[in-house]
């Protein structure tokens, strides 16, 4: 089993990478993994003797002292023991490389490094300062002073302050793994104790709160407090400690701390009202105390610690895969990316046509419903009319009627109708030029690997939909073209096959003559040139979308980022930086994971080194 000194150094460590790290808890939107380490947090409004407290617990005098709201940060402290002999010596974790031996110069760099953080105008910040005591004269514990409960704003400081400071101190005892330091002063109402009514409100059954109280030798003469001390006034699950802190004379003297918990000691042991309780009383106590649950909160938290750092893991290195690689600084693996990058579109459009994702059967409906639904709408009705038919068969003739068949008429007829299938033919080509668009947008929203760089994108969609109108100019002359092939060259043997109105002897019948202007003979040819529309419309049918594929989807399969790979080729380093150019947020976001991730997998190789060594 792993001993109580390296449980506790080792939460100290995976705090103080919490901080190197930026996870000091809050409203992170990353997962946190300073809130689920068990820490003692030490709270007190302004003038409970909270500062005193601390020192006697370290035997050192070192916090910033003063009038108004001193603490402006969160302090970790972290106490670890040593053995007899060696100087007693501090560090910060942001200056890794220095020690201190003078107390007076911590708590310089304490306040220093606080208004490096908040300025001079007395703002909070909830981001930690981390200092640690080598000592002979401590046991190994952590603790974490916050800043004194107020009501009052001091000058210079918002009114928003008081408020602030309770929200931060809400932040760190309402976490089920945080133990309690509520410190009131004896010399109160308990009942008004600031520290008392928070820790309340966070911990009701009081399973996490140990009550501290201070000032017991400014009592009155005749009261004492053994009512709160012995768990009647206001009971807690673990039993109070009293403290008796130095003077604020005994301060101005420079009083030695060591000398200040042997009085403290003395206090108890000669006291008339608590020396039955002297051997649960003072600084020592309660250090030892603290120390010892703390250790034992640690070890009953580390399955469920060790379960939330794997957990983390896993989500992180998830995130990470989406969010994707670093792009690289080289201008050839640049080039890499970015036609890797273009591959990974152009295999995701090449589905949508083939069928392994959707959106390509649109096509297919274009020409098998709504290019033949447009011809059908067609107004042949009305263009080959009897009246239409007399009209145009009349001016075809001019001044000299037709003798036998009136081929020029049939021509402009023929040609005149054949005419109207330009616009079903150039309707299909845009229809699936649209959807070719409409595929291009798709498919980059869904390359994964593009998501990240906008500038990438908006490239992408801007050469495919270009290649794009390059295939339906050329889709559009070729189907067009083959409307004009109809009517450039008609079928000589539809109308070979049409009864002839002249008999065998090459002499008209009277009756063919007669007829030749009347009523049934326009039907005649308005029949004969339906029929002939009708036949190629049905080619029509089969042509337009055979040109319509090979000059748009063919080409979009075979050459739509061509033009693009040529372009991209040709550009130099500080282009393709640019064409990868990365939503800021997403780098931030990227570069939090990793930090994140760093953390979660320094915790797990903390928490394994602890278990192999207690084996």
């Amino acid at each position: 089993m792993a001993t109580m000194e390296s449980l506790i150094g080792l939460v100290n460590r995976i705090q103080r990478a919490c901080t190197v790290l930026g996870d000091y808890g809050g409203d992170s939107a990353l997962p946190t993994l300073w809130e689920a380490l068990p820490s003692v947090v030490v709270v007190g409004g302004q003038s409970s003797g909270k500062s005193s407290v601390l020192e006697s617990i370290v035997g050192r005098d070192f916090l910033p002292r003063g009038s108004g709201i001193v603490t402006r940060r969160p302090l970790v402290l972290q106490l670890h023991k040593t053995e007899e002999g060696p100087q007693e010596y501090a560090e910060f974790l942001h200056l890794p490389k220095r020690r201190f031996t003078d107390f007076a110069m911590v708590r310089k760099e304490i306040q220093d490094e606080t208004d490096r953080m908040t300025g001079r105008a007395k703002m909070i910040s909830p981001v930690p300062i981390h200092l640690s005591i080598y000592s002979p004269n401590v046991v190994n514990l952590t603790l974490i002073d916050l800043p004194g409960l107020t009501k009052v704003a001091i000058e210079g400081q918002p009114e928003g302050i008081v408020q602030d400071i309770e929200n931060m101190v809400r932040s760190y005892i309402e976490k089920p793994n945080c133990i309690i330091l509520a410190i009131s002063p004896a010399n109160q109402d308990i009942a008004t104790s600031d520290a008392m009514k928070l820790s309340r409100e966070v911990d009701p059954t009081g399973e996490r709160t140990f009550g501290v109280l201070t000032k017991l030798d400014l009592m009155d003469k005749g009261t004492n407090a053994l009512e709160v001390l012995e768990g009647r006034a206001y009971r807690l699950l673990h039993p109070w400690v009293g403290i008796v802190n130095r003077s604020q004379a005994d301060i101005n003297k420079n009083v030695d701390m060591i000398a200040a918990r042997r009085r403290e000691r003395e206090f108890f042991a000669t006291s008339p009202d608590y020396g039955h309780l002297s051997s649960k009383m003072g600084s020592e106590y309660l250090a030892k105390l603290l120390s010892k649950h703390l250790e034992s909160v640690i070890r009953a938290r580390i399955p469920s610690i060790t379960s939330l750092i794997n957990k983390s893991i896993d989500e992180l290195e998830g995130e990470l895969d989406h969010l994707g690689r670093p792009v690289a600084i080289d201008a050839g693996a640049q080039l890499y990316t970015i036609l890797e990058l273009c591959r990974a579109f152009d295999r995701i459009f090449k589905e949508h046509l083939e069928g392994g994702r959707p959106g390509g059967d649109r096509i297919y409906g274009v020409f098998e419903n709504q290019l033949p639904s447009a011809m059908r709408k067609l107004p042949f009705d009305r263009h080959l009319s009897l009246q239409n038919v007399r009209k145009v068969i009349s001016e075809a003739d001019g001044y000299q009627p037709h003798l036998i068949a009136p081929e020029q008429g049939y021509r402009r007829l023929i040609d005149s109708s054949l005419n109207y299938f330009r616009g079903p033919a150039e309707a299909s080509v845009d229809a699936v030029h649209f959807i070719l668009k409409e595929l291009v947008r798709r498919s980059i929203g869904e390359t994964k690997e593009l998501r990240r760089f906008h500038t990438l994108q908006a490239e992408l969609a801007a050469a495919s939909n270009e290649a794009l109108e390059r295939f339906r100019e050329e889709s559009k002359k070729t189907t067009l073209r083959l409307v004009e092939m109809e009517s450039s060259y008609l079928t000589v043997d539809f109308f070979r096959r049409l009864p002839h109105e002249v008999e065998k002897g090459g002499i008209p019948s009277a009756a063919a003559a007669a007829d030749r202007y009347g009523e049934g003979h326009f039907r005649r040819i308005g029949s004969n040139v339906t029929q002939y529309v009708a036949m190629v419309s049905e080619l029509l049918k089969n042509s337009i979308p055979k040109a319509v594929v090979h000059c748009q989807v063919r080409e979009a399969k075979r050459s739509l980022l061509d033009h693009f790979y040529t372009q991209v080729g040709k550009k130099e380093g500080k282009q393709l930086s640019q064409l990868l150019d990365e939503d800021p947020a997403l780098m931030q976001r990227r570069q939090q994971c990793a930090k994140r991730l760093e953390l979660y997998k320094s915790a797990r190789d903390e928490i394994d080194s602890v278990s192999w060594s207690s084996r």
